[in-house]
C-alpha cells in the first residue's frame, strides 16, 4: 500500500516576541567547521508512536518560542565582502555569515490515513530543498509534522548543515520539546558563536574539499538493514578477550561489520586501496562552550587494502577503526592535521572503494519529547541520500540493534552483501 500524505501549505514560523530580553546580533560569521557545509541539507525523522493532542499545533507554537532563543536558525546564510558587524571575529574579505534577520523557518502540517506500522517508506514525511541543495535566501530549517490514523506522528526536520551539526540540531529539538512541556526557557542555554574554536588545519580542509569534488555515484541500491545487538555484544566480548580487556564501542563494531561485509561483497583485488570515512564530534577536544550548536565535527579516514579488510578477522577491523578514532585529536593540531590521510592517498582510492558513515546514535535525537514520550525510532530519509561521491550509511538506534539506512552497493553486489551480513546474524529487509 502506497502512503498517501496530505500536506497543508507551507507556513513561515518566526521567533516569538517572548522573551522580550532576547538579544540578537546582526550577523554571525561561519567558522571553518561550518564553511564546507553551508549549502548541504540533511534530514532527520523522529517517529513517535504515542499520540500527542494537536501535535502539529503544539510543535509549531513551541518552535516559535524556541526560535527566540535560537534566533540564528530563523535567519539566512549570505556571502558578503568585508567584515562582520556582530561579534563574529576579525574583518575578512569574502566571508559567509548567518544574517540574523528573523525571516523564519518553513513549517508544514500533514496527515496520513494509514497507521504508522503500515509505513515502509518515509520519504514523504519531510520537506526538502529544491535539487537537494540549500540556495541563497532559503530558510535554514524545514519542518513537517505528519499525524497518522493510529495517533502516532513523525517529525521530519531538514536543515542547512551550515547552521548546526547533528548534535546541535538534536539540542534545538530538545529545547522545542521542553518549551512544549511548559518550561519558560531551554534547560541548556544555546551558544552559536564560540570565538575560542580553533581553525581547522589546511590538510583537513583539503581532504574535505577533495571528497566534495568527486563525481557522484548514481547506480547504488538503497537498503535498510539491522545489525543485531546479539552480534554486536558477541564481537565486543571477543574483542575484549583478544586485546587484554580493552573495550570497544557499539559504533566501532557496527562500522567494522559494514566495512568488512561490503568489502567482501564487491570483490576488489586484495591489493586495491579502500577507505572508510566517519564523522567525529570534537566538542570535547576543542573545549567548545556548553550549549554550542554550530558545527563541531571532522571527517576521519581509515585506509586499508581490500584484502586486509575482507580476509582479516572482524575484531582486527574494529581495532583499525579504533586507531583511526584515536587519531582524531591530532587532526586539530594547528598547521599539521596529524593523522589525516594524504591527498595522494585519497586520489588513489576509486569512489566505489569509499564507504562514508555517519551516526544519529547518541546525539540526543532519541531524547526529544514533546509531551507524549520519546521517539520509538530515529532515522533518515531515502531522499536525503542523493547521488553521492561514495557509498553511504546512516546509523541509528533500532529496537533490535543498530539500524542502517544505506546506499552501500550496486545492484550486482546486493545479494552478496546481504549474504555476508547474514553470517553476522543480521536481520535485513
Amino acid at each position: 500500500m502506497s502512503l498517501l500524505v496530505r500536506k497543508s501549505s507551507s507556513l513561515v514560523v518566526r521567533p516569538s516576541p517572548e522573551p522580550a530580553t532576547t538579544t540578537t546580533r546582526a550577523t554571525i560569521k561561519l567558522s571553518s567547521f561550518d564553511m564546507g557545509l553551508y549549502n548541504m541539507p540533511t534530514t532527520s525523522l523522529l517517529v513517535f508512536e504515542r499520540p500527542l493532542h494537536n501535535a502539529a499545533e503544539t510543535i509549531q507554537a513551541a518552535l516559535s518560542r524556541a526560535l527566540s532563543h535560537y534566533y540564528p536558525i530563523a535567519g539566512r546564510i549570505v556571502a558578503r565582502e568585508g567584515g562582520c558587524d556582530g561579534d563574529g571575529g576579525d574583518e575578512d574579505d569574502d566571508e559567509v555569515y548567518i544574517d540574523c534577520n528573523g525571516e523564519g523557518v518553513a513549517f508544514v502540517a500533514a496527515s496520513a490515513s494509514q497507521a504508522l506500522k503500515e509505513v515502509v517508506c518515509f520519504d514523504d514525511l519531510a520537506v526538502y530543498y529544491p535539487d537537494m541543495a540549500c540556495g541563497p535566501g532559503d530558510p535554514l530549517l524545514l519542518m513537517q509534522v505528519t499525524e497518522f490514523s493510529c495517533g502516532g506522528f513523525v517529525l521530519g526536520v531538514t536543515w542547512n548543515h551550515g547552521v548546526a551539526d547533528g548534535a546541535g540540531m538534536a539540542q534545538f529539538l530538545n529545547a522545542v520539546g521542553e518549551l512544549a512541556a511548559g518550561l519558560p526557557s531551554p534547560s541548556v542555554p544555546p551558544v552559536r558563536w564560540d570565538g575560542s574554536l580553533p581553525s581547522l588545519p589546511p590538510s583537513v580542509l583539503e581532504a574535505q574539499q577533495h571528497m566534495l569534488s568527486l563525481e557522484p555515484l548514481s547506480d547504488l541500491v538503497s537498503m535498510h538493514v539491522t545489525i543485531s545487538m546479539e552480534s554486536i555484544h558477541s564481537i565486543r566480548a571477543d574483542f575484549s578477550s583478544s586485546f587484554h580487556g580493552q573495550p570497544c564501542t557499539t559504533f566501532e563494531v557496527a562500522l567494522a561489520v559494514l566495512w568488512q561485509c561490503r568489502t567482501r561483497a564487491i570483490g576488489l583485488d586484495p591489493e586495491t586501496p579502500i577507505l572508510l570515512m566517519f564523522v567525529a564530534d570534537v566538542r570535547r577536544h576543542v573545549g567548545a562552550k556548553e550549549g554550542y550548536y554550530g558545527n563541531c565535527i571532522v571527517e576521519q579516514f581509515a585506509m586499508a587494502t581490500s584484502g586486509e579488510v575482507a580476509d582479516g578477522d572482524v575484531k582486527d577491523v574494529v581495532m583499525a577503526i579504533k586507531r583511526a578514532k584515536d587519531r582524531v585529536p591530532g587532526l586539530l593540531k594547528e598547521d599539521e592535521g596529524q593523522g589525516m590521510v594524504s591527498q595522494q592517498e585519497l586520489r588513489n582510492v576509486d569512489t566505489y572503494g569509499m564507504l562514508l558513515v555517519t551516526s544519529w546514535r547518541n546525539l540526543g535525537f532519541d531524547l526529544v519529547d514533546f509531551g507524549s514520550g520519546r521517539p520509538a525510532r530515529v532515522t533518515s530519509s531515502g531522499k536525503d541520500m542523493p547521488p553521492s561521491p561514495a557509498v553511504l550509511g546512516f546509523l541509528s538506534n533500532g529496537r533490535d540493534g543498530v539500524s542502517v539506512l544505506s546506499t552501500l552497493v550496486r545492484e550486482e553486489h546486493a545479494g552478496a552483501f546481504l549474504a555476508e551480513l547474514a553470517k553476522f546474524t543480521v536481520r535485513s529487509s
